[in-house]
């Protein structure tokens, strides 16, 4: 049996620690086959973004409707969107793919808020963020943002685990379909993860903190752990859990290379084969 397919909308990042190469081998690393679909490319190393050029809209509708023929996915990664042209491609084919049929309207779809890199830079402009808001956000099944992005997306204030649990019951209300997770890999402590389900339920995953500099892409990486686990066929809160663990697992592996915040070692689940 072949593999199952996995997609990735997201930005390139040419030191390979964020964005869709990453992407790429997490999910090869969960033993799924990756397809990607590039929205921006970047100039970034792990010292920073120094520069973000979007890709025409025009041709990520035609990479997604191209790659949907021949490679249909059973589970969709969103990342880094760059401009409210995009966001409305993304949109789009979402809402395209999501109802040729009945059976696919069950995959799950991802979407790894990005919305400002670690070194400032932002990465969606503004109308771009509104129309994630009010477009977007209701045709995904998971979105995991940090504390700074969920206050974005949520419009109250995140500073604090209660304040994080009230934010995200206003996004389940706003968005019946959405499971949201509150990352808490920004804070500082041990990072605490919050995960709103469908049905309203609180679940907390505590995490332990791990010392390194080499953090490049925990968010992204966690995004498409958690989207192989939920398309292996996981249950909500066993995909989080397992998401969270082979990222520290990532971090522990991680290869110490660059001068900054360096990449994690995202194959690290294959070392034992």
């Amino acid at each position: 049996m072949p593999p199952p397919i996995a997609l990735t909308i997201a930005g390139f990042d040419p030191s390979n620690g964020a964005g869709v190469t990453a992407d790429l081998q997490v999910f090869a690393a969960h033993g799924l086959f990756g397809v990607s679909a590039i929205t921006a490319l970047t100039v970034q190393s792990t010292l920073g973004v120094a520069s973000v050029e979007p890709v025409s809209a025009q041709l990520l509708r035609q990479t997604l409707n191209h790659l949907s023929f021949d490679l249909p996915p059973q589970g969709i990664k969103i990342g880094m969107l760059a401009t409210r042209e995009i966001v409305s491609a993304v949109d789009d084919f979402l809402q395209a793919y999501t109802h040729e049929n009945a059976a696919k309207q069950q995959i799950p779809i991802v979407l790894d808020s990005v919305l400002v890199s670690s070194s400032g830079t932002p990465l969606l402009d503004r109308e771009g963020v509104h129309d994630l808001k009010e477009k977007l956000l209701g045709h995904v099944s998971w979105a995991t943002p940090n504390w700074a992005e969920l206050a974005i997306l949520s419009g109250l204030e995140v500073s604090s685990l209660a304040g994080a649990e009230d934010a995200l019951h206003a996004l389940g209300e706003r968005y019946p379909r959405l499971h949201a997770i509150a990352t808490g890999g920004d804070q500082g402590g041990h990072p605490i993860d919050l995960l709103r389900t469908v049905e309203g339920e609180i679940h907390r995953f505590a995490g332990e903190r791990i010392d390194t500099t080499s953090t490049h892409g925990t968010g992204c990486a966690f995004s498409s752990a958690l989207l192989s686990r939920l398309v292996l066929g996981e249950t909500p809160v066993a995909a989080v859990a397992g998401a969270k663990k082979y990222v520290e697992g990532a971090l522990r592996y991680a290869p110490g290379v660059g001068h900054g915040r360096g990449p994690m070692g995202l194959l690290w689940l294959l070392r034992s084969l």
